[in-house]
């Protein structure tokens, strides 16, 4: 009977029509998220401050990644960069150096872009308005309404993965809410919520309250200040809201990558642009097809494959390891072989490499596997010095 008589307070919506809050039942929830914050809301460096750039970096990191991994990130970030005019004067490859590890490197690319943009046309000052701020490269709508709400205090809404999944048990939205009717509901719902007054620490607390309340599984809907007002909690729904993502099949595969060693420097390639990790720098990788598949033929492949792509003749000594990790819908097997130059120079055609010492990789900018094969080299160069095999270590297994 209880329960009966929450859903008649909220007039028993129709999920798609965003009228499931009365304006008293509005002042109620907002009221209630608001206070909830007060008491619960987590004291992140980026909620410390109104200033855009900061606020900027921060949404920016925050994409795909989760709130613990980007704290030590955006601290060292803005130690190095504490201006946006210092961002914008920086080389692209010391500014892909500290993203290093967030992944998903076209945002830092994307955020020199940008910090470029407004140091030199708009003097550092960043827009106000939503559509100026989308015009800035990799702002999106959910950034430019974080951007206007946390650092200008202006009305914007806001859809992200936190509150998207907040929104949909809120209006019993069980359609998916990915799809374009889907994401037109959700953001007009995030637009009729907002208030005037504080909506910046408004925006915060929803999307506070998805991250650490309404979870993806196992809500805990006990201690939601607004469960009042939640159609899916209110009719024993929200394990089945939002509907699930559609996952994309994963395909296993296997790469080959060469730690190539001429007296004490390795051979790094510059990845160009319109390919994986672009900007950055890695050891030379290729796909491995058919011909390459059986482990003994590897080795020679190598050998043959540079002979032909650079220019130069190799020795492939072992395999130094083997690394498992995934990218978008891929799970990659990447085997390492450490191999000495024999004879020749790279070819100016095959693109841009360089010859570098371990001290000089740890200035550049490495992908994710990249960087763990640098941390080998040192042990790689000690046990050549002694004579022995080039890694003792061969074929040890890491995983991201």
């Amino acid at each position: 009977m209880k329960r009966r008589t929450r859903t008649a307070e909220i007039e028993s919506p129709d999920p798609s029509s965003n009228t499931n809050l009365t304006p008293a039942i509005l002042k109620r929830f907002r009221k209630a998220l608001q206070a909830w914050y007060t008491e619960h809301g987590r004291e992140l460096p980026w909620r410390l401050t109104h200033d855009p750039y900061r606020i900027w970096i921060s949404e920016i990191m925050l994409q795909q990644t989760t709130v613990v991994a980007v704290i030590p990130y955006f601290e060292r970030f803005l130690t190095r960069f504490p201006t946006i005019h210092e961002l914008a004067a920086a080389e692209e490859t010391e500014v892909l150096r500290y993203w290093e590890g967030l992944g998903y490197y076209s945002r830092a690319r994307n955020i020199h872009k940008a910090a470029q943009h407004v140091s030199s046309k708009l003097s550092g000052t960043f827009p106000e308005l939503v559509d100026e701020l989308q015009d800035l490269p990799g702002i999106g709508r959910y950034t430019a309404g974080a951007i206007r709400s946390f650092a200008f205090n202006l009305p914007a809404p806001i859809v992200e993965a936190n509150t998207l999944r907040l929104y949909c048990r809120l209006l019993g939205y069980d359609a998916d809410p990915r799809a374009r009717a889907g994401q037109d509901a959700l953001w007009s719902f995030a637009e009729e919520l907002v208030p005037g007054d504080h909506p910046g620490r408004f925006n915060q607390a929803l999307m506070e309250l998805g991250s650490i309340v309404c979870t993806p599984t196992n809500p805990n809907c006990p201690s939601c200040p607004v469960s009042f007002a939640c159609q899916a909690f209110l009719t024993s729904r929200q394990r089945e809201i939002p509907r699930a993502a559609v996952r994309p099949e994963i395909t296993a595969v296997t790469e080959l990558s060469v730690v190539l060693r001429r007296g004490d420097r390795f051979l790094l390639y510059h990845r160009a642009p319109g390919e994986r990790w672009a900007g950055l720098w890695d050891f030379p990788r290729f796909a491995c097809d058919e011909l390459t598949a059986a482990p003994k033929r590897q080795p020679a492949w190598i050998e043959n494959k540079l002979s032909q792509d650079l220019g130069v003749q190799v020795k492939v000594d072992e395999l130094l390891t083997e690394i498992r990790h995934s990218v978008t819908r891929y799970r990659i097997t990447l085997r390492s072989f450490l191999a000495d130059h024999e004879s020749g120079e790279i070819s100016e055609a095959a693109g841009e490499y360089r010859w570098l010492t371990v001290d000089e990789i740890h200035t550049y900018p490495l992908s994710v596997t990249g960087r763990k094969l640098a941390k080998l080299l040192p042990e790689a160069i000690a046990d050549a010095k002694r004579g022995g095999h080039p890694l003792p270590k061969s074929g040890q297994l890491f995983r991201k």
